[in-house]
């Protein structure tokens, strides 16, 4: 159970989806009774037959950045820096300094600057462990620049080439609910709803409420201890709100059902409970690694794609519905030729 091995399986990569589906709410949805370990096929549309009158549905309002950008050293030589914390860094007009990723063909010392066109640059302040800290200079307003020059910083996984049809990134890999800007990666359970679905939903007497949780480039990384105990998980800036603690406080109460939109929801409402389940608003950073044997104090049940091998999101999920459940509804979704990760198709597990 503990063991890295234990979260692998075979995943042929043509079933690594691409580009999402022309309509988002017509991926397939796979439903898996952690109970008793059935499962079952539908399209995600019927998602509004699981969720009941009185359910809480619980979202990621994170809204993914254009923040990757291309730009050159002084030298010449190219540099493309990737922003990770926008949510922490509170540009003004024309200054913003955050930690970022630069790729280059070698270390770029502090001092050096990098230019991206348009009258923006960065300076170089520091770098620790693998981070540097950029300082930006533009004579506009910084944050309209990034999102003109600016490109979505998708996962590794997706590989396109030139021949391939053009997929606006930008809008399609973004939630219809995102509004608090400061993620590098969506929040992908997400994409499959429509603002109608949402209504739909809502006029069956499910109650919505939000959260934020800006996720970072942590998500991608591989975990490298072969026992998954001694992985240290990442830390991302998450928001809870009074009114949502309240609203899911109270449902518990009623004995109401909490259903969270994937594990970014998962883990933030886990870590900003107690003992008892009771959740408190506010913001921080979540670095709560939730693997087989953790106790849920929140959430009933779970919206969530398919995630990678040896992955900490597979870690999470195997916790919530037990680890043969879900390799065994893994298995049973490569059978049935459903689409994994980012723009993949989706699970619900109650």
């Amino acid at each position: 159970m503990f063991s890295l091995n234990d979260y692998n399986y075979d995943l042929p990569d043509k079933f690594i989806a691409q580009k999402p589906v022309k309509e988002r709410d017509r991926s397939k949805l796979l439903s898996l009774n952690r109970k008793t370990g059935e499962l079952s096929h539908h399209e995600f549309s019927e998602i509004y037959k699981f969720l009941l009158p009185g359910d809480i549905l619980i979202l990621n309002n994170t809204e993914v950045i254009p923040g990757r950008l291309l730009g050159r050293k002084e030298t010449g030589g190219k540099a493309e820096v990737l922003i990770l914390d926008y949510a922490g860094g509170k540009p003004d007009s024309n200054e913003f300094t955050s930690e970022c990723l630069i790729n280059a063909s070698k270390r770029t010392r502090p001092g050096t600057f990098i230019f991206f066109g348009n009258g923006l640059k960065a300076e170089v302040k520091g770098f620790f462990d693998g981070v540097y800290s950029l300082k930006f200079h533009c004579s506009g307003d910084f944050e309209s620049l990034l999102y003109k020059m600016g490109k979505v910083p998708l996962p590794p996984y997706i590989k396109r080439n030139e021949n391939d049809s053009p997929c606006n990134d930008k809008t399609v890999y973004q939630t219809v609910y995102a509004c608090e800007k400061g993620a590098i990666a969506a929040p992908t359970a997400g994409l499959h709803f429509t603002k109608e679905l949402i209504e739909k939903l809502k006029s069956k007497g499910v109650e919505i409420a939000t959260i934020t949780l800006h996720v970072g480039y942590g998500t991608f990384l591989p975990v490298r201890s072969s026992d998954i105990r001694d992985h240290r998980i990442h830390s991302e800036r998450f928001f809870i709100p009074e009114a949502t603690a309240d609203i899911i406080n109270r449902a518990r109460k009623e004995g109401r059902r909490i259903i969270a939109v994937g594990t970014t929801c998962v883990r933030t409402l886990e870590f900003a409970s107690d003992k008892n389940g009771t959740v408190s608003s506010g913001n921080g950073t979540c670095n709560l690694f939730i693997y087989p044997g953790y106790k849920f104090k929140v959430v009933d049940t779970m919206i969530t794609n398919f995630h990678l091998p040896k992955s900490t999101l597979l870690m999470l999920v195997s916790a919530f519905a037990g680890r043969e459940n879900v390799l065994c509804a893994y298995k049973e979704a490569v059978e049935n030729r459903y689409r994994f990760y980012s723009y993949g198709d989706a699970m619900i597990i109650g």
